[in-house]
């Protein structure tokens, strides 16, 4: 078994960079899937059997050379913000490298590999406050047939079946070299089920009887704000007048007979920062809205915690045109730095830019399963949507069709709603479900179980979509195992670290 590095350090630099900028081309605004593979291939090749100060030191260049240009949307909040995270999410990067290093040195080493990659995302999905999991390299698939592979073992599994493919071209490549053709036909055999096996992968596309009709008439509204970046909510009364006023458009729709009407109105997150609670003309706007459409809204609002004047919640409100507000889900996962500031007091006093965000937005302790207009509806907020175990919990809740709240305003014209929408894409195939997006500004969307999108508000336009969706309470076997896989391809990544430390430490000995 050899341990020698496949290139010197110089290549392994080059490699390893183009590798990271390769793997971003999977993403908005180029969003070429197949680039995750060759991009992953490339950073093998980079580390395969160096030592492990290589594999974290290069991984962390492939990392910065992947998440720099993913995230460079962050730069509308500030350079340093967008540094920060990228440092932060590429030193998780590094980790894959350190386990692409170690066990490269054994036996069906692209399995471990892909599993170093599961290992890595996992961890930063979770870590640290809460995590976050952007540019999971599952999210770069949904135009080809890998995504598939998220209805059979949830969305690891794609980035594990990814990483296989490209740590397999590496060995299969080097197998071809030392015309060894058993093993190199052994790995090219595991590439070529990979990708026929994603084929064979059934994906519901028409909607089911489980728990309720397999049919339903949802509007998505998308009203638009006065602006976009950092000021994008200033004007909050504008961006609630917006949502009310193309909302009062598709209720002329419908009454001259050119829209159905349907169960419910999906507003986007934010679309009032007003709280209805404490302002009655916001609340007798959102009334009329539903009043004159004749169906339930769920308004994305921001409402003061009750008996904390310091805090608020990110929530979704359904508003009844007779009842006013009766359910309400309130955002599980909200996002540090930009919902709440970790470490307030030392913070604010370097980084002005907190001032933007006064108050702490507060958590929630329940999944945003709702009913509404006798629908079964299960509710994410804005970055939500990243979190498998947040979509999880409201499938597992009865949730048939899931709605997703977003106001991406801040970061318009930036390559991030065309990110999240990919992120989107997949949950609906994951789990089995169509997706209704709403957000401020765009891009607000219907997204069926396959992928498909079937209407879309892009950015520069405002108004309403209607359509008719399906409805499903059969659970695909990805929401059925959970993070079965996800925990067991992590232990595999660890077991195999492991016995490569032994080993070398044992080949060091003798």
């Amino acid at each position: 078994m050899s341990t020698a590095p496949l290139v010197r350090l110089p290549a392994s630099i080059a490699l390893a960079v183009v590798g990271g900028l390769v793997l971003w081309l999977a993403y908005p605004p180029v969003a070429f899937g197949p680039a995750a593979v060759a991009g992953i291939a490339l950073i093998t090749a980079a580390l395969w059997g160096a030592r492990v100060r290589r594999g974290l030191g290069v991984g962390l260049l492939a990392g910065l050379a992947f998440f720099l240009p993913l995230l460079a949307w962050m730069q509308v909040i500030g350079a340093d913000a967008w540094i920060a995270l990228s440092l932060l999410c590429g030193a998780w990067i590094a980790l894959a490298g350190v386990g692409t290093a170690l066990t490269s040195r054994l036996p069906w080493a692209p399995v471990w590999i892909a599993a170093s990659w599961v290992l890595a995302e996992g961890l930063r999905a979770r870590i640290p406050w809460g995590g976050f999991p952007w540019g999971n390299v599952s999210y770069s698939q949904v135009d080809g047939p890998l995504a598939n592979w998220a209805a059979l073992a949830g969305a690891p599994f794609v980035t594990f079946v990814v990483a296989l493919i490209g740590a397999a071209l590496v060995a299969l490549a080097r197998a071809a070299g030392a015309r060894r053709l058993r093993p190199a036909a052994g790995w090219l055999a595991v590439i070529v089920v990979s990708v026929v096996g994603s084929l064979l992968v059934p994906i519901p596309t028409t909607g089911d009887d489980v728990g309720g009709a397999p049919e339903a008439t949802i509007a998505i509204v998308q009203g638009g704000t006065p602006q976009v970046g950092m000021g994008a909510m200033d004007v909050r009364r504008a961006v609630l007048d917006n949502h009310v006023r193309a909302t009062l458009d598709l209720a002329q729709a419908i009454d001259a007979g050119s829209a159905p009407r349907p169960d419910f109105v999906l507003w986007p997150e934010n679309s009032t920062d007003i709280d209805p609670f404490a302002d009655p003309s916001v609340a007798d706007a959102i009334t009329a809205a539903a009043g004159a459409v004749g169906a339930p809204i769920l308004v994305g609002a921001v409402t003061t915690v009750p008996g904390r004047d310091d805090a608020v919640w990110n929530v979704g409100i359904v508003w009844d045109p007779v009842a006013g507000p009766t359910q309400m889900y309130i955002k599980t996962h909200p996002v540090p730095f930009g919902e709440y500031v970790p470490f307030r007091g030392l913070l604010s006093r370097f980084i002005q830019r907190f001032d933007r965000v006064p108050r702490d937005f507060l958590g929630g302790d329940r999944p945003g399963n709702l009913q509404i207009g006798g629908i079964e509806v299960g509710d994410v907020i804005c970055f939500e949507i990243a979190y498998s175990e947040v979509v999880d919990a409201v499938v597992q809740g009865g949730a048939r069709v899931l709605t997703v709240q977003t106001n991406n305003a801040t970061y318009g014209g930036t390559a991030q709603p065309a990110q999240q929408l990919q992120i989107e894409r997949l949950r609906a195939t994951e789990f089995g479900r169509t997706v209704l997006v709403a957000a401020t500004s765009g891009i607000s969307a219907v997204i069926h179980a396959d992928r498909s999108v079937q209407q879309q508000l892009d950015e520069d336009q405002t108004g309403w979509l209607v359509a008719d969706v399906p409805l499903r309470g059969s659970t695909t076997p990805a929401s059925v195992i959970g993070s079965a896989v996800e925990w067991l391809l992590i232990l595999a990544a660890l077991v195999a670290a492991a016995v490569s430390i032994v080993v070398a430490r044992r080949t060091d000995d003798s």
